[in-house]
């Protein structure tokens, strides 16, 4: 089976409610049983087909009663208010999972786990991403807010850094983990001060990560 030829490459903020360093990352179960998250990224470059998607911004909020390969999930996509028609479709289109290979992409992934799909939002969406301290932020009015930030030792406040890498990984090959604070309304509501994060630079294919 053929694939639409598409590529996004750029800063990606995710956030979750496990503890840091998130036990999904290495094939265990939920920190509180059950999963929620937040998710964005910054298109730096980035086409599907002869559409350019460069400079665009997405985001998703996700939540699972359980561990995520057990399935029964939900799922929010907000597209960048200034996607025209033609982008939307081509987002909406990577991001569902559709023009990837099965279980090639962390976009397929999510979507054999999901059961609802609310319908998808445009919307103004604000990312920073400071890359040389770890830090990030990307809120939704009315949606989402969510703050990414250095893990600090429990002992001197120092920030504690963390990196993974992940050669099989459908996300990202490497990550820096971090920790988040997430606040959503809405749909699928998300709340916690002190949760898991990580900040990769997304490079993805409809093979799975590039890079």
């Amino acid at each position: 089976m053929s694939y639409p030829d598409w590529r996004i490459r750029g800063p990606e903020i995710s956030t979750c409610n496990c503890n840091w360093g998130c036990p999904c990352q290495f094939n265990s179960v939920p920190t509180h049983g059950h999963c929620r998250a937040g998710v964005a990224m910054r298109i730096d470059e980035g086409f599907y087909g002869d559409v350019r998607l460069d400079r665009l911004l997405w985001s998703a909020l996700f939540a699972w009663p359980g561990a995520i390969h057990d399935g029964d999930g939900e799922a929010l996509i907000i597209l960048d208010e200034r996607a025209d028609d033609d982008q939307q479709a081509a987002l909406l289109s990577i991001l569902s999972g559709q023009s990837s290979r099965p279980g090639a992409t962390v976009f397929n992934v999510f979507a054999s786990t999901l059961t609802r799909l609310h319908d998808p939002v445009r919307a103004p969406i604000q990312f920073e991403v400071d890359e040389a301290n770890w830090k990030g932020h990307f809120s939704v009015p009315g949606y989402i807010d969510a703050n990414a930030l250095p893990i600090a030792n429990p002992v001197t406040g120092e920030a504690h850094r963390a990196r993974v890498f992940l050669p099989h990984g459908f996300e990202y090959h490497e990550a820096e983990f971090v920790s988040s604070r997430t606040h959503a309304e809405g749909p699928i509501p998300l709340d916690w001060n002190i949760g898991h994060g990580h900040i990769a630079m997304i490079d993805m294919t409809p093979a799975g990560p590039a890079n």
